[in-house]
């Protein structure tokens, strides 16, 4: 987190809510999302000759149903001014029960996409980060596509240099090798994590689903046996880690999150809290996801926010100090009045 900062002397009044923060995920039927399926798909068909549905379902995220659906839209598709015999033609047969696919007529259009400059250079910028990720799967490659790339892209390649990824490095290196090691070999985890809410150490069997980085921070995504649900963990977070001789087993009904929306996404069911800020306090609009924000005279501003953890209301209230304060519920308010007392006596003792 930054350190505060001043905000202008007069600022409008700004409403967001929690749905805008948040990437909505798009749904695998919908006609945006099966065009641009569709686009990386017809080319894939074209190189991968009597594919099957189970492949190509598996590869683009979507059911076999879904597949089948795409490929319909597919009969009816072509270049304008062609006749109905002129269009793409899908044939789909059963092959030992699988489902194989054969695309033919379709080599205006089986071309691969170009990127724009604005798509190469974050493609760029994204791979420099995945290069620098401890415990990241073949360098090699990553560094190969980041070359042909560049060739590519030409002086729009520069642009990519002016943006640096800060990602979590040596101290999580080794953590990231067992946790790498654990996705490939698709094994259990056992880890011993430090959950900062409660100033404790905790234990726990952990299916890995994925390495993600947020905001420069690496993360271990997986199924939880405490839990019993999918949970994130910080990888400077973990105190030990050890890789299981035991298959991971990652229910069917669990889902990685969609993290487009940042980190934290806030939940309708997540308690309310007013805040009141002085000018010195207003950062807190630019660093969370709020609901609304009311102007109070003199620069102040009341803003409502969702919170699913007292414990992190309460740090944030302690680290305002006199810049802002916690209004309503009333129970809260008179829960972070307490912690500061505490916290004063305790500096004055």
């Amino acid at each position: 987190m930054t350190s505060e900062k001043k905000r202008p002397a007069k600022r409008t009044t700004r409403k967001r809510t929690a749905a805008k923060t948040t990437a909505p995920a798009r749904r695998a039927d919908s006609a945006q999302a099966q065009v641009t399926r569709l686009l990386s798909m017809l080319p894939y068909l074209r190189s991968h000759p009597s594919a099957k549905v189970s492949e190509v379902a598996a590869l683009f995220g979507v059911s076999e149903r879904q597949v089948i659906r795409d490929l319909q839209v597919l009969w009816f598709s072509g270049l304008p001014g062609l006749q109905m015999g002129d269009y793409i033609e899908v044939d789909m047969e059963a092959v030992e029960g699988e489902g194989i696919i054969s695309v033919s007529n379709a080599d205006y259009l089986a071309r691969p996409l170009r990127l724009r400059t604005d798509e190469a250079v974050a493609l760029i910028v994204a791979l420099r980060t995945l290069a620098s990720v401890p415990g990241s799967f073949e360098r090699g490659a990553v560094e190969r596509a980041i070359t042909k790339l560049e060739n590519a892209a030409g002086e729009a390649a520069q642009q990519a240099a002016a943006v640096q990824v800060q990602v979590d490095g040596d101290a999580v290196a080794d953590v990231a090798a067992t946790v790498r090691s654990a996705l490939d070999a698709k094994n259990r985890l056992h880890l011993s994590y430090w959950v900062p809410a409660r100033d404790e150490a905790t234990e726990r069997d952990v299916d890995p689903m994925r390495l993600v980085v947020v905001d420069g921070r690496l993360y271990l995504e997986g199924w939880c046996h405490r839990a019993e649900s999918v949970r994130l963990f910080r990888l400077d977070r973990v105190l030990d880690v050890k890789e299981l001789d035991v298959p991971a087993e990652v229910p069917s009904e669990a889902r990685p999150r969609n993290l487009d929306g940042g980190l934290f996404q806030p939940s309708p069911d997540d308690e309310l809290v007013t805040f009141e800020l002085t000018p010195a306090g207003r950062w807190v609009a630019d660093y969370y996801p709020y609901e609304t924000a009311e102007e109070l005279p003199g620069s102040a501003l009341r803003l409502q926010l969702r919170a699913r953890d007292r414990a992190w209301v309460r740090r944030l209230a302690l680290r305002l100090g006199s810049t802002g304060r916690v209004v309503a519920p009333a129970d809260l308010s008179a829960e972070v009045t307490a912690a500061a007392r505490e916290a004063l006596a305790a500096y004055e003792g």
